[in-house]
């Protein structure tokens, strides 16, 4: 017969508490915290990388057996990897080299509105 006994899932309730307090901890760095901007981000950047890997191991059963012998989907992994790698990357070049061309314009005409008032023509 099979066992009815109904457990609790450990492995997801101790993930689950571990995704949260490096959440907690990236959310505290990020709002109250007295570091300087650039060890913020590094350190929330790790913070996202131990998640991650919490998240491959406790939820998704990376190194279970029961998966075909431990078999992993590196393809899978890779090509998911180098996806969010692409969006970041194309992000921050966005948000860094990204500018706005209609304020540009509004501002020139201003500066040159206020230059011909104060040449007398």
């Amino acid at each position: 017969m099979a066992d009815s006994k109904k457990r609790v899932p450990m492995n997801h309730v101790i993930g689950f508490i571990l995704s949260l307090v490096m959440t907690l901890v990236a959310a505290w760095a990020a709002i109250q915290s007295d570091l300087p901007v650039t060890w913020v981000i590094i350190g929330i950047m790790i913070l996202a990388l131990l998640q991650a890997g919490v998240q491959l191991f406790m939820f998704m059963h990376v190194t279970e057996a029961s998966s075909g012998n431990g078999h992993v989907p590196w393809n899978m992994m890779f090509h998911g990897f180098a996806l969010a790698g692409i969006i970041v990357a194309g992000s921050l070049f966005v948000m860094s080299f990204g500018h706005d061309h209609g304020d540009t314009g509004e501002h020139q005409q201003h500066e040159q509105q206020e230059s011909e008032d104060h040449s007398g023509h």
